[in-house]
C-alpha cells in the first residue's frame, strides 16, 4: 500500500506540473478510507487540498474536509454552523443543511457558491462566500446570487463558476425542471449580468433528470459535464455522468454523437460498477483531476468522494 501511494503521489505531481507523456492507464486514488461527503468540490490552497460538500441530513452547514496529499482527509469546522437569517426571505422551509458547494478561485480571491432549499421543490435559491484564504476560516457573506421560486421553469441549484477562455466568469446552475442555466457574472460582483441561456435539458425524460453542472474550457473547446438521473438513494440511485461540448461557453453543446444537450444529448462518462453506485455530482479540476460522490455498495451505500487521474483522448474526449 505504501507503494501504490508514492506511485499515486508520483503520478498527480507529474500531472499538475503539466507533464503529458506519461504512459500509463488512468489512475484512482487509492485511499484507505474514502471519506464519506456528498456533492464533492475540491481545490488547492498551498500545500493542501480542500473539499467541500453537501451538509449532513440531520446537520447544519455545508461539510469541509482536507488533505496534504489527496488521499488521506480530515474535517474541518462546518461552513454555516447556524443558517444566515436572510435565506428565509427566499425559502422560508429550507432545510438545516446547505447543498451543493462549489469553489472556485478568481482574481485574488476564493468564491464559494452554495443552494439553499429543499428536497423536491424549486424555491430555492444560490448564495455566495468569498474569502482571500481558506484555511483562515473567515468567510465573507457575499448574499444572494440568483433565486428560483414554483412559478419558474428552472431551479437555482447547484451553482459552477467558470472562467471563459477571455477571463469572464459564468455561472451555470439547475436541476430537473427545464434543465441547465447559465448566466455571465460581474467580475467585481461576482453576481449575474445579462441573460439567462439554456445549455442541457431532457425533455424527453419523465422527470427531466439532469443537473448537477460543470463546465471546463480546454484546447478550444468547452466541456459541459451533468449528472443524470436518480440521485441521493444510496444503492438504489441511478445516478451517472454525461459530457458533451461545444466551441462556444453558451453552446449549443454536443455529444460524441452529434446530439445537442438541450435535446437530452450527452455522452455517458460514468456509471459507476458493483463497488461504486450511481457516480455523480462531478467536479474537474485543472483540468487533470476528476471528482465524484459514489454510493459503496460495502458501506450500505454511504456517499463516498471518488478522485481520478484525468487524461483527454486524440479527439479531445476526456477519458479516466
Amino acid at each position: 500500500m505504501i507503494v501504490k501511494n508514492c506511485l499515486k503521489v508520483l503520478l498527480f505531481v507529474l500531472l499538475f506540473l503539466g507533464v503529458s507523456t506519461v504512459s500509463v492507464s488512468a489512475a484512482f486514488w487509492e485511499m484507505e478510507e474514502h471519506p464519506m461527503i456528498h456533492d464533492p468540490s475540491m481545490i488547492k490552497e498551498g500545500d493542501t487540498w480542500w473539499t467541500f460538500g453537501t451538509g449532513e441530513e440531520d446537520g447544519n452547514g455545508i461539510r469541509v474536509i482536507y488533505s496534504q496529499d489527496g488521499l488521506n482527509w480530515n474535517e474541518a469546522p462546518v461552513v454555516f454552523p447556524e443558517p444566515l437569517s436572510w435565506w428565509s426571505e427566499y425559502v422560508p422551509n429550507h432545510t438545516s443543511a446547505q447543498w451543493a458547494p462549489d469553489i472556485q478561485y478568481y482574481n485574488g480571491r476564493y468564491w464559494l457558491y452554495y443552494s439553499v432549499s429543499s428536497f423536491g421543490s424549486n424555491q430555492s435559491l444560490i448564495g455566495l462566500l468569498s474569502t482571500d484564504s481558506i484555511s483562515s476560516g473567515n468567510w465573507r457573506d457575499d448574499g444572494l446570487v440568483v433565486h428560483s421560486t414554483t412559478s419558474d421553469n428552472f431551479n437555482a441549484i447547484d451553482g459552477d463558476l467558470v472562467i471563459d477562455e477571455y477571463g469572464n466568469p459564468w455561472l451555470s446552475f439547475g436541476s430537473y425542471w427545464s434543465g441547465i442555466k447559465l448566466t455571465r457574472l460581474d467580475a467585481n460582483t461576482m453576481k449575474p449580468t445579462g441573460q439567462l441561456h439554456s445549455i442541457a435539458a431532457r425533455p424527453n425524460h419523465p422527470e427531466g433528470a439532469v443537473e448537477a453542472p460543470n463546465i471546463t474550457y480546454k484546447d478550444g473547446y468547452y466541456y459541459l459535464f451533468v449528472s443524470f438521473d436518480k440521485c441521493c438513494s444510496g444503492l438504489d440511485s441511478t445516478y451517472k455522468v454525461a459530457v458533451g461540448r461545444s466551441t462556444q461557453i453558451t453552446g449549443p453543446y454536443l455529444d460524441k454523437l452529434g446530439q445537442d444537450m438541450l435535446n437530452g444529448g450527452g455522452t455517458i462518462f460514468d456509471s459507476g460498477n458493483d463497488k461504486w453506485v450511481g457516480p455523480g455530482h462531478q467536479d474537474v479540476y485543472n483540468n487533470n483531476v476528476f471528482l465524484r460522490h459514489a454510493y459503496d455498495a460495502d458501506s450500505n451505500g454511504l456517499p463516498r468522494l471518488l478522485i481520478n487521474d484525468l487524461y483527454w483522448d486524440s479527439q479531445g474526449w476526456p477519458v479516466y
